[in-house]
């Protein structure tokens, strides 16, 4: 069974940075077709950038520009780079495959503030 640990969330004042981490481990494992998705405070989960097997990324208009998913096939990991961070960014954010999801795994929580 495929197990999913994301990592990498805190606290960032607006404008900072923060680089979440998402390892893919388990029987067949794999980082292909992997979204990173999150739900805020009362809110439905949302997917918010993807990247497909050939390696193209995908993201919701309201983070283009500012975040950034990129993939190590070697590790079997998915990174999201998030730059100038904004307070609704605030957030558990998540990783799963986008067309057939798995069990979700805990998230990390993004809180920006000052």
């Amino acid at each position: 069974q495929v197990r999913l640990v994301e990592s990498g969330g805190g606290l960032v004042q607006p404008g900072g940075s923060l680089k979440l981490s998402c390892a893919a481990s388990g029987s067949f494992s794999s980082i292909h077709g992997m979204g990173w998705y999150r739900q805020a405070p009362g809110k439905q989960r949302e997917l918010v950038a993807y990247i497909t097997s050939g390696g193209s990324t995908h993201y919701v208009d309201s983070v283009k520009g500012r975040l950034t998913m990129s993939m190590d096939n070697a590790k079997n990991t998915v990174y999201l780079q998030m730059n100038s961070l904004k307070p609704e960014d605030t957030a558990v954010y998540y990783c799963n495959y986008v067309l057939t999801r798995i069990p979700w795994g805990q998230g990390t929580q993004v809180t920006v503030s000052s």
